[in-house]
């Protein structure tokens, strides 16, 4: 499997020739969507999920498809009839080549006077590969690799560090970083790799790894 990160939350994975994107939203690039088969979003804030793009991947191949949770079906799938699935928390599916089990349910508490909506996280292959979106979610079975919400209005470093642990993943690698500016980088690479009991790895936007 090859994983290719984008800018912000949003990862490529291809593998025996078919791509799978999560996350294409409004911090990633404009194309990050086009050329794959099937898209994953795990909720609806603009940051993971951009209308406009996945209507252009939508449009441009009428063979790819979505799932996504309803908030973000319901803007979509009227336009692009049985191609827009519903998923949530214990659901399995298949798409472009890829088994999918979905855990989660909440976003995480960004305050307590803000309600908190719906988000998911995708479990990829049989635990290859974990995307949580914006929550701490422990999917209950073990993770390779694990993509790490490292920064975010809602997190701070510590239960960044306690996530790692409980997941216990071979690997973690760094997304939901728009916000993390490149002086602070050493700082949570420095701390995560130290106290989190994985191998913490970063990716620049673009870069590819074999897994």
């Amino acid at each position: 499997m090859k994983l290719t990160k984008m800018s912000h939350a949003c990862v490529r994975l291809e593998k025996d020739g078919r791509t799978l994107v999560l996350d294409p939203g409004g911090f990633s690039e404009h194309d990050a969507a086009l050329g794959a088969e099937a898209i994953l979003v795990t909720h609806e804030h603009p940051d993971h999920f951009d209308e406009q793009r996945l209507r252009t991947a939508l449009e441009a191949d009428p063979a790819v498809e979505v799932w996504t949770l309803r908030s973000v079906a319901e803007k979509i799938s009227a336009a692009f009839p049985g191609r827009v699935h519903t998923v949530g928390h214990g659901d399995s599916f298949t798409a472009a080549g890829f088994d999918v089990q979905v855990h989660g349910e909440l976003h995480a508490v960004i305050h307590p006077d803000i309600p908190r909506i719906t988000n998911v996280g995708y479990l990829v292959d049989g635990g290859r590969v974990f995307h949580p979106g914006d929550a701490l979610t422990v999917p209950g079975r073990p993770v390779e690799t694990l993509m790490l919400p490292v920064m975010a209005p809602w997190s701070k470093i510590s239960e960044v560090i306690d996530y790692v642990r409980e997941v216990k993943p071979q690997r973690a690698y760094d997304i939901h970083d728009a916000l993390l500016t490149d002086l602070a980088r050493p700082v949570y690479d420095r701390q995560i790799g130290a106290l989190g009991g994985a191998e913490h790895l970063r990716l620049a936007p673009g870069e590819s790894t074999a897994l």
